[in-house]
């Protein structure tokens, strides 16, 4: 597969489009910091090796498996994403683009409508999207609290798209299951800094400057 083969790109936004995951994961330890250093360590192992699940089911299993409290009330769940809101919605904002992004999507964009598939909430992640004036770039924007799978199938069907003509571009597992669930193809993000949790027969790539040569 490459970009001539494609009638759509689907992006993920943290982690693949903007440098923003240690963002996020600073804002989970400091959600947690009262529990001590060693919740703290759990806490963002799990952020780290769980990215693209939403911030609601992170807080569910917080609670339940690194906590052992009883589960969360929706109340409680939605009392802690607010906060979670407010301590990375301008940082991610901030947030640097991943190499080559801009000029990636501008690129694309020319040819191809473009979308982006996150487990950010809906109207968080459009208002991050609108204050970076990357809106007109995408055809459609999807956030949690639904899955990626389910989003993924919806806006293949809203926008008529073949599923073997389109990529999901991920940093995270959740991506791939997303994208396999719905048998679109799959690319996988892996910073230089960060492990490759990917299976050998996933195409990874560093940055968009560093694209394998038949996604150029």
């Amino acid at each position: 597969m490459n970009l001539q083969g494609l009638d759509a790109i689907i992006f993920d936004f943290d982690g693949v489009l903007v440098e923003s995951v240690d963002v996020k994961t600073r804002a989970f330890a400091s959600l947690y910091e009262k529990y001590g250093d060693k919740v703290v360590a759990q806490v963002e192992n799990y952020h780290l090796n769980n990215g693209g699940v939403s911030r609601f089911d992170k807080f569910r299993y917080f609670q339940t498996e690194i906590l052992g409290k009883p589960p969360l009330t929706d109340s409680a769940v939605a009392e802690l994403a607010n906060d979670f809101s407010v301590l990375v919605m301008e940082r991610v904002v901030a947030a640097p683009m991943v190499t080559g992004a801009q000029a990636f999507l501008d690129s694309a964009g020319r040819h191809l409508p473009l979308f982006v598939v996150s487990g950010t909430p809906t109207a968080e992640l459009n208002e991050i999207i609108q204050q970076r004036r990357l809106a007109p770039v995408f055809a459609g924007i999807w956030g949690s609290p639904s899955s990626k799978a389910d989003n993924i199938a919806e806006l293949l069907q809203e926008h008529g798209l073949p599923a073997n003509r389109c990529v999901m571009i991920g940093d995270a597992i959740a991506d791939l299951d997303g994208a396999r669930a719905n048998d679109v193809h799959f690319l996988g993000r892996v910073a230089e800094t960060d492990e490759n949790l990917f299976a050998a027969d996933i195409t990874t790539f560093v940055d968009f400057a560093h694209l394998p040569d038949c996604w150029r």
